[in-house]
């Protein structure tokens, strides 16, 4: 049994993380719905262009130094101050190539108006990594209360500015501007309310030790980081700025739960676990708790958001949108498994087996080179389809190799999440067969739709005693009896 002071903070941890992911990505969600209806595909498009290598640019000005402090029990502030040093450093370095290249960027698009936006939105590269660190406290402390203010502060400053800006006639500007004041709103925050300050010194000695750690892991989640960017790439480059932008909108639907979920939970897990790294019974425990809870959830939400795309689509950002539906529908597949592959991952930073982690990285996205071949030649869907079917090779990898270090066995994995998936699919059929009623506006039919998701997944879950279930319903009602009548 996992103890009880480590399942407290474990719960606190999720329930803030989540609610910081959540009410963060909403206002986001909320900010983008309202800039969709001004703003064009295309437009969208353009700084999707863009997104992929800044996204790439963040990843590696981290260093994989964050997870490393987090992981190291006896952390000090010669460690924090050297990863401070360190990340600018990179950070300074990486947004000079950012500018240099910008052109070649550019001219590989065919879009000259690109040069400026990844200057621009390089600049993000830079004041984020005055932040790292204090994140990086704040989360090994499972200090998420603090991560939530400071996150929705931000999200609902830039997007209100990136608002009034569309309106006014900026464009595409007001999609990077948006990107540039949350950054700095972050790192303010971040910096007021830590209140740490670095050490005036550098330690090579420090410096070895967490990049002997971090540096596998940073190379993984570089590979992970292009692998996740390359389709943006892709249709990029080989189809419209139009269609990367249903795609990108479409991705961002998707992302509003899987990743958020996949996000809290492993932020969550990781400083949580990595407490009990050397009890293999206590953590598998715990892991198995997690897995189960974090993929009811999930497959609920996921096949309900296949099923209701279209008129969840149409209602909140119009029917100009109608075509990022297909796409919608196809990414929320391939989400479903996302939370899986994460927390299996995490055993091996738990496990101080990065070295495992990197290699199986390798290996997974040589198996995706087939799908983006595909895509580039077949087109959009196919590269989708492909998509979920590479989600899934990931998930029986990652679980196989992880399972071996936990005694928690891909089979075992299954028995226990299996039955949450076949219920949320009972339930997907006649929440996707309310569309074809006749006559109904989109908007009524999204609301019965929604309705009918969450009554049917509480009431078989109920009966079927489905664990995953259980254990939600659990920390629900130690936090709010009054509900127990209804759960």
């Amino acid at each position: 049994m996992v103890a009880k002071g480590l399942k407290e903070k474990a719960v606190s941890g999720i329930i803030w993380s989540f609610s910081d992911s959540m009410s963060t990505q909403l206002s986001q969600f909320i900010a983008g719905l309202i800039l969709a209806r001004i703003l064009s595909p295309e437009e969208f498009g353009l700084v999707g262009m863009i997104t992929v290598f800044v996204s790439i640019s963040q990843s590696l000005s981290d260093g994989g130094f964050g997870d490393a402090l987090i992981r190291k029990k006896d952390a000090g502030e010669t460690d924090y101050s050297t990863a401070f040093y360190f990340n600018l450093i990179a950070s300074a370095l990486i947004f000079a190539v950012l500018w240099f290249t910008a052109p070649a960027v550019a001219g590989f698009y065919g879009r000259p108006e690109l040069i400026d936006i990844e200057r621009v939105l390089g600049i993000t590269i830079l004041i984020n990594a005055f932040g790292i660190v204090q994140r990086t406290q704040l989360t090994k402390n499972v200090n998420f209360r603090m991560h939530m203010r400071v996150n929705l502060a931000a999200s609902v400053i830039s997007g209100v500015a990136a608002i009034v800006m569309a309106l006014t006639g900026f464009g595409v500007w007001s999609l990077v501007w948006r990107s540039i004041i949350r950054s700095v709103i972050s790192a303010g925050m971040l910096w007021y309310t830590n209140r740490w300050i670095p050490l005036a010194g550098f330690s090579r000695e420090s410096f070895r030790s967490l990049f002997s750690f971090g540096s596998r892991l940073l190379l993984s989640n570089l590979i992970d980081t292009i692998y996740n960017n390359v389709f943006l790439l892709i249709i990029g480059k080989f189809y419209s700025a139009s269609q990367l932008g249903f795609f990108t909108r479409a991705d961002q639907f998707s992302r509003l739960i899987s990743k958020n979920l996949t996000g809290t939970v492993q932020r969550v897990s990781y400083p949580v676990l990595s407490q009990v790294q050397d009890e293999n019974e206590r953590l598998r425990e715990g892991y198995r708790k997690i897995i189960m809870a974090t993929m009811f959830v999930t497959f609920t939400v996921m096949l309900g958001m296949a099923a209701f795309s279209e008129s969840m689509i149409v209602t909140l950002i119009g029917k100009k949108w109608l075509p990022a539906v297909e796409f919608l529908q196809l990414l929320c597949l391939a989400a479903m498994l996302y939370p899986l592959q994460a927390l299996n991952l995490n055993i091996f930073n738990i496990k101080g087996r990065t070295d495992i982690m990197l290699r199986l990285e390798i290996v997974k996205k040589l198996l995706a080179v087939p799908v983006i071949v595909i895509g580039i030649y077949a087109g959009i869907m196919s590269l989708l389809v492909g998509m979920v079917l590479h989600s899934l090779l990931c998930y029986f990898i990652n679980a196989y190799y992880s399972g071996r270090l936990i005694g928690y066995r891909v089979r075992e994995q299954l028995a226990d999440i299996i039955p949450s998936f076949l219920v949320a699919l009972l339930v997907a059929v006649p929440v996707y067969a309310l569309r074809f009623i006749p006559g109904l506006p989109q908007p009524v039919i999204l609301l019965l739709q929604v309705s009918l998701l969450l009554i049917l997944t509480v009431f078989l879950a109920k009966r079927l005693r489905l664990q995953g279930y259980l254990e939600i319903r659990n920390i629900v009602f130690e936090k709010i009896p009054a509900l127990k009548r209804w759960l």
